[in-house]
């Protein structure tokens, strides 16, 4: 059980298991969303919305979402490490 919980805590602090990225969706879209190391935060690129991620806990309430200004989301967009 130690060594289970040891590769869970492993990357606490750095943002979000990317396998679980890859299965979440914008909770307004309903379209796939990005994984944005740069901000640790999830990006639906579909309506512009950026969602936090704390403690490796990404925040998908519509409230807690925070548009993106158009050019924040080409400075995201271009910065490197994201998928």
């Amino acid at each position: 059980m130690v060594r289970f919980g040891k590769t869970l805590l492993k990357d606490v602090g750095v943002g979000i298991n990317k396998t679980l990225s890859e299965f979440l969706v914008c909770p307004l879209s309903k379209q796939p969303l990005r994984l944005c190391e740069k901000t640790n935060s999830l990006i639906s690129d579909t309506i512009g919305v950026s969602y936090p991620i704390v403690d490796g806990i990404p925040h998908l309430v519509p409230a807690d979402g925070k548009i993106i200004e158009t050019n924040d989301a080409s400075d995201v967009a271009a910065s490197p490490g994201v998928k």
